[in-house]
């Protein structure tokens, strides 16, 4: 059996909530784990430290994309073995992974039988994401996508908050991909991706695959209302290359610099505003539990 800690977000709702999670793991044989809560995201990481330090090598994470994160900056390159137990608004890399939201039960089994799949992470300026990082659009759409609003409208919030940003002026931007310029101009948004699904469960990256050494590169260059709806529109059906409006790569290491300071996010978390993102791939470095039925 292994040597099972728990970092659970407080705040956050699952199934039957975390008294459920405690009765879920004892029918399964774990009764006494390591357990840390938190109430906030940012206060995760050292929970997974301390769980390490205790010998803990298999982490259940109970929270959304942003405690999720937090916890694979933490324990990335460490060896330890992570299961997520979905519950938040999006939760980008469960779904991505197939991993069940809404049981207790089932989410718990596939960390305690099913697959261990290590998995690439990207760095943006040294901090690990595992799904995607962005500067622009979408990094004002999760802003402005807060607690309270992700409580009232759920998935919906996104689309409110990001259609109040669909006008926003784009900003100049060089981008290289692996040593090689990719593009200069004016852009709405620079994306970086692990996975094909991001927020609303779009197929912005058709193919994408979390362990294949490489990281996907969007650049969105639409301005307006119309320009946006034409790349929504193929944003929709998968093929996002084939708008005008978006430009698509693939590679290990992409350095983005802005003529001023834009906002950024990772996995869905907001953060603040930066000119220059330092984008890497780290094969292999985080293991996470899936389905065993998964590819």
């Amino acid at each position: 059996m292994a040597n099972v800690a728990v970092v659970a977000h407080a705040r956050k709702s699952f199934g039957g909530g975390l008294p459920e999670l405690r009765k879920v793991l004892a029918d399964e044989g774990v009764a006494d784990p390591h357990w840390y809560e938190v109430r906030k995201s940012k206060r995760a990481p050292d929970c997974a430290r301390r769980a390490l330090e205790q010998g803990a090598d298999l982490i259940f994470v109970w929270g959304g994309d942003g405690t999720v994160q937090r916890c694979i900056d933490a324990l990335a390159g460490t060896g330890a073995v992570m299961a997520i137990l979905p519950a938040g608004t999006a939760n980008l890399l469960a779904t991505n992974l197939g991993i069940p939201a809404g049981d207790v039960a089932a989410a718990v089994r596939v960390g305690l039988h099913g697959r261990r799949r290590p998995l690439d992470t990207g760095t943006v300026n040294g901090e690990h994401f595992a799904v995607m990082a962005g500067a622009g659009f979408d990094a004002r759409m999760i802003a402005g996508a807060d607690r309270a609003m992700k409580a009232r409208l759920g998935r919906v919030a996104y689309l409110y908050a990001g259609a109040r940003n669909l006008s926003v002026r784009p900003a100049k931007a060089t981008v290289e991909v692996d040593g090689e310029r990719f593009f200069k101009g004016r852009v709405s948004c620079v994306l970086a991706g692990n996975v094909g699904k991001v927020i609303g469960g779009i197929e912005a990256f058709a193919g994408a695959q979390p362990d294949d050494g490489l990281l996907e590169l969007g650049v969105v260059t639409a301005k307006n209302l119309a320009e946006w709806a034409r790349a929504f529109g193929k944003l929709a059906v998968g093929r996002a290359g084939q708008s005008p409006f978006v430009e698509v790569t693939r590679g290990r290491k992409f350095r983005i610099e802005f003529a001023g300071k834009l906002p950024y996010e990772l996995d869905g978390g907001a953060r603040g505003k930066l000119r220059k993102m330092r984008i890497e791939v780290k094969p292999r470095s985080i293991t996470v539990c899936v389905p065993s039925d998964r590819v």
